[in-house]
């Protein structure tokens, strides 16, 4: 698709990962940032893939409700591993987008060095 649009969500939370051997990993915090990238094949009647604002918009109804969370206890990770992966894919399969819009990406930090890609 010849048009994406990308805007970046930030959120603060804790998780614990269970390890190979069963074992759970010491409970710590991130600064999570999310980089969520979207695409169309054509612009809409204004010349957008789509309003930023509202793009930002539809990314919090999925990020916010993870903010100052301890992800282990969300719903969305009782049977999935609060790995920055799954944190992609949460966000992913959450994120409602306007007909004609696709997701590109899910890209998350859980530092400044170490990040996962979600490509659906």
């Amino acid at each position: 698709m010849p048009f994406e649009l990308t805007t970046t969500r930030h959120f603060s939370a804790s998780h614990q990962l269970r390890l190979y051997d069963g074992s759970i990993e010491p409970l710590h915090g991130h600064n999570w940032i999310v980089k969520i990238t979207i695409a169309a094949e054509k612009l809409d009647s204004i010349g957008v893939v789509m309003d930023f604002h509202e793009l930002e918009r539809l990314a919090d109804l999925v990020v916010v409700p993870m903010h100052n969370r301890h992800l282990n206890e969300l719903s969305a990770f009782k049977s999935m591993n609060p790995s920055a992966e799954n944190v992609a894919v949460h966000v992913g399969s959450k994120l409602v987008l306007p007909a004609g819009v696709r997701l590109v990406a899910i890209e998350v930090w859980e530092t400044a060095e170490n990040s996962a890609v979600y490509r659906p």
